[in-house]
């Protein structure tokens, strides 16, 4: 929900730059035409021409405001770091239109205006961002929009931390307990109960929601730490530590900060920055009506030999365990006998289950074409670790370091560890290694590839 909050927040920073940047240009015409306040408002060019040059403006600005980190969430950032983002993004951007208009040699486009534009524009956005932050703050401030926060040692800086979490409302974070081996359980701290010790980490995340621990214990018990930190990436949950050397710095690092407290993250997620979760699912949804649009008269036809190959369902559903552990039905045409109970093991490329028509799809991969309809669901994605089945994700996450954390992204129709032979009956250490690579690597690029590369390897490793 906190995800889907964010993302949507996104869409409408997008929308509202838009319109700000329109009205900024529009004032700054104004203002050079219909005044006199920069001299003589004559100029060969209406309203209509210069409005020709917002497809490039609010394109470039848009890019500009990603890349500074200007629609990555601002919950613990001050105004004034953001404001500094919004000043380059507009000095950039008017150096990029005026270049642009050199190149394509445009004369008229008067240079009053650019100035005037580039000061409307500043202005404005530091006041949209402005304004949507008091309203986010005052959303947060009465409990929507929060995240469940996990406190993991009660000492001076965890207490400390609680309190600039209460004081800082505005964040959006909610404090449910803390786990303390010094402190006995059902005592408060900072009006906050002990929920057990550390020893109970995993009982508390199974009984409770946590959308993030954070680690406030002192850095000397570093194996601690790091057992801790194994326990909550085994559940995929997200981990943070404030380091209790925090005293020491001199000006704040280049990391998250809750007021004066430095919190240094565990592992970096680019699919977390919301703008590219957003690109990524509207690139899922054009490539899944496209595939099925392409598909369409190999699903028609396999749909009915399907059918006729043996009795069952057409489409058979499976749950799988999907992005931040929820579970799914993904879809496959059948390619196997009906079985009064489902088996849990791996398919062999001799097993008895399979029909000889299934045999053929499971080959040639049509099987799961299907699956573009869980992409337009959301359930998947086109690129991404494949999901598999609860029961194998209870047995892997107690057998396999890390295994979890490729939950932290939507599973996919085709995925890194698949383009590099690791699917079906394969290692499964060296699938979650590929696995969590694409996680903590993640860009465009990478999925451009990954989709060439699954043509070549189409008919690879497939039972």
């Amino acid at each position: 929900m906190i995800r889907e909050n964010q993302r949507l927040l996104n869409i409408l920073q997008i929308i509202l730059d838009a319109v700000v940047l329109t009205i900024a240009l529009y004032f700054a015409w104004y203002m050079r035409v219909k005044t006199d306040l920069l001299g003589p408002g004559f100029d060969v060019w209406g309203i209509s021409q210069y409005a020709t040059s917002l497809l490039f403006i609010v394109v470039s600005y848009t890019i500009l405001n990603y890349f500074l980190g200007l629609y990555n969430p601002q919950r613990t950032n001050k105004l004034g770091s953001e404001i500094k983002q919004i000043l380059k993004v507009n000095v950039i951007g008017l150096l990029l239109l005026i270049t642009a208009l050199y190149i394509i040699e445009v004369s008229d486009y008067s240079r009053y205006l650019l100035a005037m534009f580039a000061v409307f524009s500043t202005i404005l956005m530091s006041i949209e961002r402005g304004i949507l932050r008091g309203v986010l703050r005052y959303i947060r401030g009465k409990g929507y929009n929060v995240q469940f926060i996990l406190v993991i040692g009660a000492g001076d800086l965890g207490e400390k931390f609680v309190n600039k979490i209460k004081e800082n409302y505005y964040i959006g974070y909610n404090v449910i307990g803390f786990l303390d081996d010094n402190i006995p359980q059902g005592q408060k701290i900072a009006d906050s109960n002990i929920l057990g010790q550390i020893k109970d980490l995993e009982r508390i995340i199974l009984t409770h929601t946590v959308d993030m621990a954070i680690i406030t214990i002192s850095s000397r018990h570093y194996m601690l730490i790091e057992d801790i930190v194994n326990t909550l990436e085994k559940f995929g949950v997200k981990a943070e530590i404030v380091p209790d050397f925090y005293r020491y710095f001199q000006a704040k690092p280049y990391i998250d900060m809750i007021d004066d407290i430095p919190v240094i993250n565990i592992r970096y997620v680019p699919l977390d920055n919301n703008l590219n979760k957003i690109l990524k699912r509207i690139s899922d949804i054009i490539l899944a009506i496209l595939g099925i649009i392409a598909t369409s008269p190999i699903l028609f036809i396999t749909a009915i030999l399907v059918k006729y190959s043996s009795p069952g369902p057409v489409i058979y559903k499976q749950k799988r365990v999907g992005c931040n552990r929820k579970e799914f039905d993904i879809y496959k045409f059948r390619s196997m006998m009906v079985q009064d109970n489902e088996e849990y093991k791996w398919t062999k490329e001799d097993d008895p289950r399979k029909t000889k028509f299934g045999s053929f799809i499971r080959r040639t991969n049509i099987d799961e074409l299907p699956q573009f309809f869980n992409i337009l669901k959301g359930d998947m994605s086109l690129i991404g670790p494949r999901p598999e089945r609860p029961y194998f994700v209870d047995k892997f996450r107690d057998e396999i370091p890390k295994y979890m954390i490729k939950h932290h992204v939507r599973p996919g129709m085709t995925g890194y560890a698949q383009i590099n032979g690791y699917r079906g009956n394969t290692s499964i250490k060296k699938r979650i290694d590929h696995d969590i690579f694409y996680v903590e690597n993640w860009n465009f690029l990478l999925d451009v590839k990954i989709f060439f590369m699954t043509f070549k390897s189409f008919f690879k490793n497939a039972y």
